[in-house]
């Protein structure tokens, strides 16, 4: 890949189509456009942002706040343009929004043999604190639950 401007901003209903585009490709078991639409339209704790490489949406995160605290829904990016930081500039956006929120602690699930993505939470100060068993209902595999105090 060859040096490309991103640009991170929050998603709005008119990125819900691109957004699932990026969805279908990374997740076995993706969501739907009325998943998308209600987490953006109608769900008062949802947060998503999504990321543009030269105006196409090739990445997205979300997340939900409850008082202070903060879970992470899920985080994808196209596998053309994983290995450049761009995972780590969005998921860092997304936790500065965050902190911008008064969020104490935030939390995630991440497959267990997702090694690059546990790498990449660790790098925020995530650390595990527990397994949900047969948690991806696509393969049955366990999730690592991992949190970080943001304060």
């Amino acid at each position: 890949m060859t040096k490309t401007t991103i640009e991170i901003r929050e998603m709005v209903e008119d990125d819900i189509r691109d957004v699932l585009k990026v969805d279908q490709a990374t997740f076995s078991a993706s969501w739907t456009e009325d998943i998308f639409k209600h987490e953006v339209v109608d769900n008062q704790h949802a947060h998503y942002f999504v990321v543009e490489a030269e105006g196409d949406i090739i990445g997205y995160a979300g997340l939900w706040i409850v008082e202070d605290d903060a879970q992470v829904t899920n985080i994808a990016l196209l596998r053309k343009y994983r290995g450049y930081k761009i995972g780590e500039k969005l998921f860092g956006f997304a936790v500065q929004h965050a902190v911008k929120h008064g969020v104490k602690r935030l939390s995630l699930e991440v497959r267990v043999s997702n090694i690059i993505a546990q790498k990449m939470y660790r790098k925020f100060g995530l650390i595990p604190g527990g397994i949900r068993k047969n948690y991806y209902s696509d393969n049955g595999e366990d999730a690592i639950v991992m949190w970080v105090n943001l304060v």
